[in-house]
């Protein structure tokens, strides 16, 4: 049975960022071998997936711009990650990707763009697309950008301690205003209290 806010029109949907919170960070992914999901990601995008709550890809890709690696190779990767999840019987809904940078090398990224976090370009695309409620969406990243990303859409922030989001929450956090509804040891205990929001027992 679909879920009750799933009958109400547009859904809400949880956004993640790739790099940190999905696999690996490695920097840039200037090589195929460098793409590993971390652990337990599978899974969580997988219990999100049976409760039918869209899962959307939101992911700044400036290595394009800056001429580190070709859109081949970015392409690949993204086969690979929806491969690999797809072991694990998950899935996204979407994924978008800004490859613009204001001092690309390349030309034609070489643009000032409101889809670069935290701009909100990439959601408010994903929104029309997929017919998404913004407001009772959630996103997930490790990097303050992604939280302020969210928070700028009326998306619940959730930063994730993978990738550079224990960096970020001992030194950049502090002196920010904007703060995270929740800070997660990563994505499968993020995955739980989403679920526990929807389901009205958290707080």
């Amino acid at each position: 049975m679909s879920p009750a806010w799933n009958r109400t029109g547009k859904r809400p949907a949880v956004f993640l960022d790739r790099d940190g919170t999905i696999n690996e960070q490695m920097g840039y992914i200037n090589h195929i071998s460098r793409f590993r999901l971390l652990p337990g990601v599978g899974a969580a995008i997988r219990r999100l997936n049976e409760r039918d709550i869209p899962v959307v890809v939101v992911t700044n890709q400036s290595g394009l711009a800056r001429g580190y690696f070709p859109d081949i190779l970015l392409r690949q990767v993204h086969e690979l990650m929806h491969a690999r999840l797809a072991d694990d019987g998950a899935h996204i809904d979407g994924l978008y990707v800004c490859p613009h940078h204001p001092e690309a090398r390349e030309e034609r990224y070489r643009v000032r763009c409101d889809c670069r976090k935290p701009g909100t370009g990439l959601l408010e695309q994903a929104a029309r697309d997929l017919d998404l409620d913004l407001g009772r969406s959630f996103m997930v990243g490790d990097r303050w950008s992604d939280l302020e990303c969210g928070a700028r859409v009326g998306a619940t922030p959730i930063l994730v301690l993978t990738g550079y989001g224990r960096g970020d929450h001992a030194y950049i956090g502090p002196g920010k205003n904007l703060q995270p509804a929740l800070v997660a040891e990563d994505l499968a205990a993020a995955v739980d209290w989403i679920l526990a929001r929807i389901d009205g027992n958290g707080s």
